[in-house]
């Protein structure tokens, strides 16, 4: 699939599932001041942000000292990706990734990671720098909208929840999970594809 800002954007958004991480954002922040939240949440959305970054600048570095080829982490991003997506379809809003009720102000963990920037988004930032180097800026202004998408829907948690109703925002979640499957069959298929075109040039 040729990677554009706006399906770059759709994808990290996707990835990072803002709409489905607003119960355990909420329970994470239940014994924060709640003076402090908009800040807390600002604070962690720019970790994940920094974190994200790293992966989608030096993703091809990465790779190259890990020694697996694009195609590899295009197959295995398609696997991750495709798990992540039944998780959203099946199970509970919130994939489970934290625990709610966590006391204390959260710091890093588990709110800017593995919420915000979990190990399917570094994969899909590594995957996305790697589809055209040249045009790193988009990438990075794709990047930045979705942590912004993330903060704004943080910010607005409690609003949301209150005026959507759980059983929306599960249905939100459900459908953004069904999108998200037809985007990591076609990643996994266009992988195999291109590893299995290589093989038989090899040969």
């Amino acid at each position: 699939m040729q990677q554009t800002f706006l399906s770059a954007t759709i994808l990290l958004i996707l990835i990072t599932d803002p709409l489905g991480n607003i119960p355990p954002l909420l329970g994470i922040l239940k014994n924060v001041d709640p003076k402090r939240r908009t800040m807390v949440i600002l604070r962690e959305c720019g970790i994940a942000f920094f974190v994200l970054l790293v992966f989608l600048l030096f993703g091809r570095q990465i790779l190259g000292v890990l020694r697996l080829s694009e195609d590899t982490l295009r197959i295995a991003g398609g696997v991750i990706l495709f798990l992540i997506a039944l998780n959203m379809v099946f199970s509970k809003s919130g994939a489970g990734l934290v625990e709610e009720g966590d006391t204390g102000e959260p710091f890093i963990v588990p709110l800017a990671i593995p919420l915000i920037a979990g190990p399917s988004a570094m994969v899909t930032a590594m995957l996305i720098s790697g589809s055209d180097p040249h045009r790193m800026l988009e990438w990075i202004a794709a990047l930045a909208v979705t942590i912004a998408t993330s903060a704004v829907v943080f910010l607005l948690a409690n609003r949301m929840q209150k005026i959507l109703g759980q059983r929306v925002i599960a249905a939100f979640e459900k459908l953004m999970g069904l999108v998200l499957t037809a985007i990591a069959i076609d990643m996994l298929l266009k992988g195999l594809a291109s590893y299995i075109a290589a093989l038989a040039i090899a040969k």
